[in-house]
Formats: structure tokens, sequence, C-alpha cells
């Protein structure tokens, strides 16, 4: 299959992405609706949640993308490898998280992953990055009570805000006692965490838990 070749930054707070998503329904997206679901914001090409959706068929795996071309090629993907616990959705995810999670079957929710986010780097931009106030408020409201929140990027500032914003809300407490979390809880590292490490630069990780 050809690699399809997207722009690397996409500004989520254009026309283009203010609309929000049509919910899809779910008892035609997974074979089992009664799963735990893991859902990755951002999740790119979705090679992460391939790997994992093989590794834990007792899952369900949902990716959020906002570069639509990227959703339509993991799409294909999953369906080469006939995985019927794994979906991916174009969507702004700040548009229409409240929705999208509402949807959900009630208490399914346990896992979420927000891994190398787009930094957006010029303070103008700052906006554009993906967790926001509504959105940290949306994971605490359905995330199980049992359910983890694992976060991590390559830039040390946006790991530091986004565990900022989600340390704010009460219901969110870091697991670990060090600033950072040395390892990935996970098995299957995403494409930019393998780079990041192979030129021996620092991965910065916060697991927490409601």
């Amino acid at each position: 299959m050809t690699r399809v070749r997207v722009r690397q930054h996409v500004n989520p707070l254009s026309h283009k992405y203010s609309n929000p998503i049509s919910i899809p329904n779910w008892q035609e997206v997974f074979a089992d609706t009664a799963l735990p679901l893991h859902l990755d914001i951002g999740c790119a090409r979705g090679k992460f949640l391939l790997k994992m959706a093989s590794l834990y068929p007792q899952i369900n795996f949902l990716g959020i993308e906002i570069r639509e071309p990227l959703v339509k090629e993991a799409l294909v993907q999953r369906e080469l490898l006939q995985l019927s616990n794994l979906h991916f959705l174009f969507c702004n995810i700040n548009v229409s998280v409240s929705p999208l999670l509402e949807s959900l079957p009630e208490g399914v929710l346990q896992w979420v992953t927000i891994q190398f986010p787009d930094p957006w780097f010029k303070v103008r931009h700052l906006k554009r990055r993906v967790v926001q106030p509504a959105l940290v408020d949306a994971v605490a409201k359905y995330l199980r009570k049992d359910g983890l929140l694992f976060l991590q990027s390559d830039v040390e500032s946006v790991a530091l805000e986004m565990c900022d914003h989600f340390q704010q809300n009460p219901c969110f407490r870091k697991t670990h006692q060090e600033p950072w979390l040395q390892t990935n809880p996970f098995p299957v590292p995403t494409e930019r965490e393998i780079a990041t490490l192979n030129k021996n630069e620092p991965v910065y990780r916060a697991l927490y838990q409601v």
C-alpha cells in the first residue's frame, strides 16, 4: 500500500474542522460494545492501535485523528487485519468530545492516551493544542472509576502543560511520585516514541487515575 503524504500540521481552529462528527452506531463498529474501551486521541497513522488491537482482542480501541487521509489509511489497514475491536474516526476532538463520549456504552471508557500531540510552539498558537479545559472535563466525566489516563511528549513544556491541565481537575491523581514515568505502561511504542528514543532524547510521560 502506498504511504499517504499529508500535511504535518493542520489548524484545528479553522472552519474546515469546526463541525461536530456524526456519531457512529457502535453496534456496527465493534463486534462487542460491552468490552472495555481504549481511546487514543491523535492517533496519526494508527500503528500503535493496530498493534494493540491485535494483542488485546478483549479490549476495543478507538483512534481519533484530525487528518482525514491518515484515518482512511488506518481503516484500510484495519480491514486487512480483520480487526473487529478497532475503529478510527476523522474528528476534531475538541469540537466533538462531549457528544462522542456521551454516545459510548456506559462505563466502557477504561483508557485514554494522548501521545506526542502537535506542540504548537508559538504563543499565539497555544490555543490550538489538543489538551483544553473542555477535553479535560469530558474525560473526567466519562472515564470509569478504574480508568487510567496516559500522557507523553518529547517536548517537556508540552508535557508539563498537559499535566497542569489535568491536575487542575480534582478527578485526576498521578500514579507516580517522580516527576515523569520512566517506562511506557504499554508494550507497543508509537513511531514518534521510537524515533525519539533512538536519538537518545528524553520522553516525558505521566500516568493518572480517576
